[in-house]
Parts: structure tokens; C-alpha cells; sequence
């Protein structure tokens, strides 16, 4: 094609392929205006030295976050200008190593970690409060940013915004994690984008090596498949050869595997543990030692599994302070004894009918949420038989042939540089599908790949070549099944988008209409399965929990021009869009209406709000006989001419549904508070019904979350509520309280914020005046029940800044001591104890204050010895194990903690929690929420 075709065609002039790898990243293009187009590597400019700058093939995927002042000169300027903040590359990966607090590492990985707020600044993961952190969207947007700067300098006439984007990643990611990387690509300036797999591009990059005779390497009927093991994730796929009737072949991807946090990073954990052992015989290593330790044995990892590696190592540990070389510490480590760890522990001989253990990693250190099992041949196993009748009915078996064998193999990432792992892999899988004594053995066809670490970029330079007419395609539609949950019991959905779907292709849920309410929130359950591949668009199956993974609900509100509430009913649709994400949306039946349908991102993303698991509907409902005669009762009380008095409103309740509250169904309690909310007027009438509508509004509505729609209620309660005391009187105020207390774990770390803000100056002047006697002292009355029930609300309060935590916590140490707070000292201890929770009740793990804040408020309380079971708790809360070095108080403490409960004959289970860790029963989270939650309702961990 000449180059002024290509212009007419209005197409830019370059197509680029991005990996943003977990280890490294790459770059490649293509000059479409060639005739005879190639694939190319951009060379990445970074810094390598203070004033030294080189360029490479690959960026390593690390961020230095420099302390004040450290770089305020040219030593680490680059070609394309200054960097606007922090280094990424070379010199950040191996100048971070040594100062581990300020490193970011694996940032691909937390974009699908849903135990944190990926939008929030977390990372370095438990760096020092001085240190500036990011977020894992935003650390990859800075890796992007970087490519972005070095190709714009490259090519200033063809800025990369305007050029063809494609960006890869791993095929498991979900639908939030793709989201999250469009996003950070968006930050980065990168409009023109497309996504695809990384196993898939890999593929590409073989074609395009073989680009003019892979038609003779393969056969119609085999199966290929793709291994793609990084340092990050494992990725598996399996692709059918098939015959086409023009006489050619053609490749359909059937099948990706689940997601796996699991590859060279966990080899690197699984040395770091074992060499801890020697390097710290007593226990474990500190925080920064450890991290040393493990960017080390990276490097120890690459030596000893690689070519011509040495029979023995040493292995360094820099001293601190000023003995930094002096103080060094070294063990020896024996080739053979490293690949008997990790060989026998990550590729072991299983059997194809072994599956992978569910028990919890213990690998845990840097907050990331590990595979359970590290045997990623038992992952392969489960991988291939689960598929093992995947578009078989077009194939041929030889006899006694197993159709989960596949005929090709392509071995990718960069835990395959090692030939000894990579031996072990094809050994294994010829183990399954030949038996001891078979003639002559089997082993499948194995695709070269001479480039493991540019591979994935160079495929999808090409991939964006095939979008253009200009290669061969891979037929992948969609690898996995969507289905959205329907009201029925047991609990059923409808297949909303299958398996096979085509970027483009739209799918149209006209036989099954629903009815829905206008101007009201409304949510869908959605499910995801990658095993479920047959099931046809509409089709309706009983929710399977082992084939079926919960996502992120589906939502949105069916605004129109009329304001009241109406019925409508509507056909839901989807598509698999160009990009490679998922468009969903609903249209009026005989109507104009349309409304797209978004996933609750905020749940997954901000964990602030949690993606809600259909759990508490399962809990019942009461007659409708019985709600007539509650809602008779609070309409008795509370509207307009009521009658009835507050004081015994409680008590009618219960008599009506003939239950103890505390067994009262979520979807009664949701029914109470929509009742409430319709009477709030009624609240005015006095102080009593004030309080008492108060109350029960908090109750019915707690813990925040936990039924469909409960975000939108609780978001409807802030509006209405907010600022918007009636009354002045005491109980109101403890009421009001109470109210944020029992919802708080849905409120948004805004609104949480927004609660303590009036409140801290007079905590402030509390402390100050009882710790120098001095100043006018507060308005609040120190040890009075609106005083508890403020701690309280602090203390279930999450999602506030560490640094506030902090500053609460070294409150109630101070004032806890003081006759006082004698009162309310059961308050207080309960509150420190939620301030310094090892593992947060619901907020995400990024919450938790550090380990030394809790270490010094738990030896407070150890010291003082105060009375009671509260005391007991505080302490189990604050010294609670949970195996992460990193939240864990440090070892001695932790041993006084475990003595000083035994000696005060604690809950058996308290002393078990913090000698071994472990999960709250009922009823300990029923003491960690503050008092008994719904039934079918629990929270934390």
C-alpha cells in the first residue's frame, strides 16, 4: 500500500504493541507505509546511573519513589525532558532494591487485586509515611507515560496519541481489571487503544516469525497450548487448527484459564522464606531486610536455575546505618538445594487428575492475593481437563487417545528462560498423556520462541496489522460466559453473553423481557464463567458457585421525563466492543427509552463500597400479613396524625412479627427503613420520636451493605440526613451516632471524613486539657454516653486516613488512663481496638495503620493491665496474627500479648487468633461491629 493511500484512508501511520508486563515492559511498531511491513522494537531510553542514561529492548517495570531533594539535579534527566516525578526502569529496579521502602513493584498485579482500593494511593506497599504514594492505576500510567514520552522523541511528527495502540494483558483479566488498564492507558495519553491477551499476542508473534510458511507447521483438528508464565501472573489458552472450506487453515482461541497471581515473584518468596531461616534463626527478618532479601533472591533465582550456573552462591544482606558494609550478613546457597525448592514446590510431577489445593498462601508480604496452591503443573492439570471437551466434535482422536492432551505447545514469559523449568513443564505434561512403558513415548510439538521478553509486544504490533486486512487472524471471541441473576429459587441466570461472541457482535435478550421501575436504581447480579462455554444467549441455568464467579453487580437508573414512579418494561443487550470490554445496556419495549448498564466499578475498585453477594436475600421473607400489621405500627408513629407513642414501638414491632429482633431477615429490616424514610416528618414531632426513628433507622439499615441496592440507600439516608438534626436533646445526639456508626461501612471515605471533621477540634481540646490541665477544655463532657457513642462511631470508621487513626489512637492512650473516662473506658478500649485492627472488618487492607502505631498502643495496654473483657479484646484486635510481617506487631510484643492473655483466662479463641490467626465466629463479629448483625449478614474476616 502506498503511503498516500494510507493517508487517504485517514489511518494513522503506525501501528504499536505495548507490554505492560509485571516484570518488564516492551515496546514494538510497524511503519504501515512499508510494503514489505516488520515488526520493530522501540528502544526505551532510562536511567541506568545518576548521569548515565542507555537504552534497551525492555523497561523493568519497577518505580522509584526518590526522597526529598535526592534527585534535584540533572544527574537524572532523559532525552525527552525531566522526569515529572519518580524513576521507573533500570536504575529504579536496582537502586529500589536497596531501599525497599520506596520501590513499587508488580503494580499489574494489584490492578486485579479486589481486596484494596486500586484507585487509591497504597503503593509502595507499607512505605514509610514520608514516602509519596500511588496508586496501581496510576504507577502503570507512569510506565505508559514513559514509553509515551520515548516514542514522541523518536517520532515528533507522529506523536503515539495519534497512532494505533495495541496494549496487551493477561487473558484472565476481569472486566474491572480491563477497565482499570484502559483507564491508566487514558492517564498516559493514550486515545487510540485496543486490547488483547497476552498468550493470544505471544501466538501472533510465532505467526509473524512464520508469517510465510506456518501453513505447513501445523494440522486442521490439533490443539495448541499457549503457557504464558511471567512474574506476575499464569496465563493458560488453548487454541483448535481448523480447516476452513477454501482448503486453509485457520486458528480459534476456545479457551483461558482462571486468573492466577502466581509466577516468578512467588518463586522469588518461596527462596526469600527459605533463606530467612538462616539469616534470622530466632524469627523472622525485620520489613526492610526481608524486602532486601526478596529483590535478591530474584536475582539468586536467575543465577541458579539459568545456563552454567555455579554449584554455590553467597547471598548478601546489607547491615543498617553505618556498618551498611561491615554489618553485611551472607549465607551460602547450593544450586541443587534451589532447584529442589522451586522445581519440586512450583513444577512438581502430579497427576492430571490432581487439582489445586485451597488452602490459603502463606505468602502474604506484600499484600497481594497469591494463588493458595504454588504447584502451577497442578493449575495446568485442572486447566486442561476442564477444557478436555472443548470443540472436540470437530476433531479426530487417535484410539485411546485423552482428548485433554494437546498436539503443540508454546512455552512464553520469562520464567521460561530457564531451561531447567522449562524441561520440567513439557516433562510433566508428556508424564500425563504417556504412561511408564507407552512406544514410543509422547511428547508434543513445541513452537519455537526466541524472544520470551518482546514476544507478547511484537504480537501485538502484528495483531494490530491483522485489524487492518495486512495478517492472520486468531478467530478469538469472547473466552468466558456472562450470565445476570433472576429472582427465582435456587437461584438461576440467564446466559447474557456466551462464550464465542465476536468483538462487534451484539446479542439481543429479546425473549426474555423484564419488568422494571423508572426512576429508581436498579441492579442485576452478573456472573462470570470460564468453564461454562455452551450455554446459548438467553438460555437459563441454576447458578453453578463452582463454575460461576460473582462479579461486580450491573446497574442504572431508568431515568425519564416523568417524576413519578412507573413501570416499563425492557430487553437487555450486550456487546464484546473493539476494544475488548464489555458494553451492556437495556431498551423500553414499544418505547425510546435505552439505558446502559455499568458495572459497580466502585465496589471492586473502592472497596468503600462492597460488591454485593446475594447472600442476605437468601435469609427470607416474612408473610405479607405480617408486614401490613409492621408497617401498620410505624405509620402509627410516625406519619402525619399519628398517635401512637414512640416509647413502645419497639416492643409492638417484635410482638407483630412474633421474633427476636436480632433474627429479624435483611428484607424485612430494608422494608423498615423504606417506611422511615417515607415518614421522616414524623421525626420533628418530638425528641422521643426523634430518637427512637433515629434508632431504628440505623438498625434496619445496618451494617451498610449487604443487600442489592443497599450503596443507593445508604446514599439516599446521607442525603436526607446529613447536618439535619432536629433536636438538640442528649439522646438524639447519641442516637444521631449510633445512626453513622451501624451504616458506616457503606459510607464513602469522604463521608466518613466528612463525619469527623466538626468533631476533632474538640477531641483536640479534650486531650490537651487533660494531659496539661490547661485551655478551656471542651464542649464534650469527657466521660458522658454522647462521648462513647462518638468513639464508637470513630472507631468503625475505616476508611479514614492512617495518619487520623494515628492521631485517635494516641488520643485514647492519653485519656483512657483518666478516672474520667472511667465510665466510658469500654468504649475506648473498644475503639483502639478497631483504630488498630490487624485485618479491617471491611475496609480495604491499605486501612490498616502501621504495625509500630499498634505495637506501641498495644504495649499501653499490656502495661496498664485495665480490667474486663473489652480490655481482652483490644488486645486480640491490636496483636491479632495474620502472617503479614508487615501488619504483624513484631515478635516479642506479639509473645507478651499471647502470655498476658492466658494469664487473664481470656476467650479461648482470642488466645488462638493471635498465636495463630485465624477467622471470627458469629459472635466475635457481632463484638467487632458493636452489636449483632442480620442474620445472613457478615462481614470482615
Amino acid at each position: 500500500m502506498s503511503s498516500a493511500s494510507v493517508e487517504a484512508a485517514g489511518q494513522p501511520r503506525y501501528v504499536v504493541g505495548i507490554d505492560l508486563g509485571t516484570t518488564n515492559s516492551a515496546a514494538t511498531y510497524v511503519d504501515t507505509w512499508e510494503s514489505a511491513w516488520r515488526v520493530r522494537t522501540l528502544l526505551l531510553p532510562q536511567i541506568v546511573a545518576p548521569g548515565v542514561f542507555e537504552r534497551h529492548e525492555t523497561l523493568p517495570s519497577f518505580h522509584y519513589e526518590p526522597a526529598a531533594g535526592e534527585f534535584a539535579n540533572r544527574a537524572f534527566q532523559l532525552p525527552f525532558g525531566e522526569q515529572a516525578a519518580g524513576v521507573v526502569g533500570r536504575f529504579a529496579r536496582d537502586h529500589g532494591a536497596l531501599v525497599p521502602g520506596r520501590l513499587v513493584v508488580s503494580a499489574k498485579s494489584w490492578l486485579c487485586h479486589s481486596g484494596v482500593d486500586r484507585m487509591a494511593p497504597l503503593l509502595p506497599w507499607h512505605a514509610p509515611p514520608d514516602v509519596t504514594k500511588l496508586s496501581p492505576v496510576e504507577v502503570s500510567s507512569r510506565y505508559l507515560e514513559h514509553i509515551r514520552a520515548a516514542w514522541d522523541a523518536d517520532f515528533p511528527d507522529a506523536p503515539l496519541a495519534e497512532q494505533d495502540v495495541v496494549l496487551t494483558l493477561p487473558a484472565s483479566f476481569d472486566e474491572v481489571a480491563r477497565e482499570l488498564t484502559v483507564k491508566a492507558a487514558a492517564r498516559s495519553g493514550m486515545p487510540r487503544l485496543v486490547l488483547i491477551e497476552e498468550p493470544q499476542a505471544a501466538f501472533y508473534a510465532w505467526i509473524d516469525r512464520h508469517r510465510h510458511d506456518w501453513q505447513e507447521r501445523v494440522n486442521p483438528g490439533q490443539k495448541i497450548l499457549v503457557c504464558d508464565i511471567g512474574g506476575g501472573t499464569s496465563d493458560f489458552t488453548l487454541i483448535r487448527v481448523r480447516a476452513e472450506p477454501d482448503g486453509k487453515v485457520r486458528f480459534h482461541r476456545v479457551a483461558v484459564g482462571e486468573h492466577l497471581i502466581l509466577g516468578g515473584d512467588n518463586l522469588d518468596l518461596a527462596l526469600a522464606h527459605h533463606l530467612e531461616k538462616r539469616f534470622s534463626p530466632e524469627g523472622r527478618l525485620e520489613p526492610r531486610d526481608w524486602a532486601a532479601l526478596a529483590r535478591t533472591c530474584r536475582q539468586v533465582k536467575e543465577t541458579l536455575l539459568g545456563k552454567n550456573a555455579p554449584e554455590t552462591l553467597t547471598v548478601s544482606l546489607p547491615g543498617g546505618g553505618t556498618r551498611l558494609v561491615g554489618g553485611a550478613r551472607q549465607v551460602e546457597v547450593a544450586r541443587e538445594e534451589v532447584r529442589e525448592l522451586l522445581v519440586e514446590g512450583f513444577f512438581p510431577k502430579t497427576g492430571l487428575g490432581d487439582r489445586p489445593s485451597a488452602r490459603q498462601s502463606g505468602f502474604r508480604e506484600f499484600g497481594l492475593p497469591y494463588a493458595p496452591d504454588p504447584a502451577i503443573t497442578r493449575y495446568l492439570a485442572a486447566f486442561l481437563t476442564a477444557h478436555r471437551h472443548v470443540a472436540l466434535d470437530e476433531v479426530e482422536l487417535a484410539d485411546g487417545q485423552d482428548p485433554a492432551r494437546p498436539d503443540i505447545v508454546l512455552l512464553n514469559g520469562g520464567l521460561f528462560e530457564s531451561d531447567v523449568l522449562r524441561a520440567r513443564l513439557l516433562e510433566v505434561l508428556a508424564g500425563w498423556f504417556s504412561p511408564s512403558g507407552t512406544k514410543p513415548p509422547w511428547t508434543p510439538i513445541v513452537l519455537d520462541n526466541d524472544r520470551l521478553d518482546l514476544a507478547v509486544a511484537r504480537g501485538a504490533a502484528y495483531y494490530g496489522m491483522v485489524r487492518r486486512g495486512r495478517g492472520e487472524r486468531i478467530s478469538a471471541g469472547l473466552a468466558r460466559s456472562y450470565f445476570i441473576g433472576v429472582e427465582s429459587r435456587p437461584p438461576s441466570a440467564v446466559c447474557l453473553i456466551p462464550a464465542g461472541v465476536e468483538p462487534g457482535e451484539e446479542i439481543h435478550l429479546a425473549q426474555r423481557p423484564m419488568d422494571l421501575i423508572v426512576s429508581q436504581p436498579v441492579e442485576f447480579p452478573l456472573y462470570v464463567s470460564s468453564t461454562r462455554l455452551t450455554d446459548a444467549a438467553g438460555e437459563l441455568v441454576a447458578v453453578d458457585r463452582e463454575q460461576m464467579t460473582p462479579l461486580p453487580p450491573i446497574r442504572t437508573v431508568l431515568q425519564t421525563r416523568k417524576k413519578s414512579a412507573e413501570t416499563t418494561q425492557v430487553t437487555l443487550h450486550g456487546k464484546l466492543t473493539e476494544i475488548g470490554t464489555l458494553d451492556l445496556w437495556c431498551s423500553q419495549i414499544g418505547g425510546p427509552g435505552r439505558w446502559r448498564l455499568q458495572f459497580d466499578v466502585r465496589s471492586a475498585t473502592q472497596t468503600d463500597a462492597v460488591a454485593h453477594q446475594a447472600v442476605a436475600e437468601q435469609r427470607g421473607f416474612v408473610e405479607e400479613s405480617v408486614w401490613n400489621e409492621v408497617e401498620a405500627h410505624l405509620r402509627a408513629t410516625f406519619a402525619a396524625r399519628a398517635g401512637a407513642p414512640p416509647a413502645g414501638l419497639v416492643k409492638r414491632l417484635t410482638a407483630a412479627i412474633d421474633m427476636n429482633r436480632r433474627l429479624w431477615p435483611p428484607s424485612l429490616l430494608r422494608r423498615i427503613w423504606e417506611t422511615l424514610m417515607e415518614t421522616e416528618a414524623g421525626r420533628r414531632r418530638s425528641a422521643e420520636h426523634e430518637a427512637r426513628w433515629l434508632n431504628l433507622l440505623g438498625f434496619a439499615l445496618r451494617p451498610g451493605y449487604g443487600m442489592a441496592m443497599d450503596d443507593w440507600r445508604v446514599a439516599e439516608t446521607w442525603r436526607l440526613l446529613q447536618g439535619n438534626l432536629v433536636h438538640a436533646a442528649a439522646m438524639c445526639r447519641a442516637e444521631w451516632w449510633i445512626l453513622w456508626r451501624r451504616i458506616g461501612a457503606g459510607l464513602s471515605a469522604g463521608q466518613q471524613q466528612a463525619l469527623v471533621d466538626p468533631l476533632i477540634g474538640s477531641l483536640r481540646a479534650m486531650v490537651r486539657q487533660a494531659a496539661t490541665g490547661r485551655g478551656r477544655g471542651s464542649e464534650l463532657s469527657a466521660g458522658s454516653h454522647e462521648a462513647a457513642e462518638i468513639w464508637r462511631l470513630l472507631g468503625s470508621l475505616e476508611l479514614l486516613p492512617a495518619a487520623l487513626k494515628i492521631e485517635l489512637g494516641e488520643m485514647l492512650v492519653e485519656l483512657a488512663p483518666r478516672r474520667k473516662m472511667e465510665s466510658i473506658r469500654a468504649a475506648a478500649l473498644w475503639t483502639l481496638g478497631r483504630l488498630g485492627a490487624r485485618s479491617p472488618l471491611y475496609g480495604p487492607l491499605n486501612s490498616v495503620v502501621p504495625s509500630q502505631a499498634a505495637g506501641k498502643w498495644l504495649a499501653e495496654l499490656l502495661k496498664l493491665d485495665y480490667e474486663g473483657e473489652m480490655a481482652d479484646f483490644a488486645v486480640m484486635q491490636l496483636a491479632r496474627r495474620t502472617d503479614d510481617r508487615y501488619r504483624d506487631i513484631n515478635p516479642k510484643l506479639h509473645a507478651k500479648a499471647v502470655a498476658w492473655l492466658r494469664r487473664r483466662g481470656a476467650a479461648a479463641h482470642y488466645v488462638e487468633l493471635v498465636e495463630t490467626g485465624g477467622q471470627l465466629d458469629e459472635e466475635e463479629q457481632g463484638i467487632v461491629f458493636g452489636e449483632a448483625l442480620p442474620i445472613g449478614l457478615r462481614i470482615g474476616s
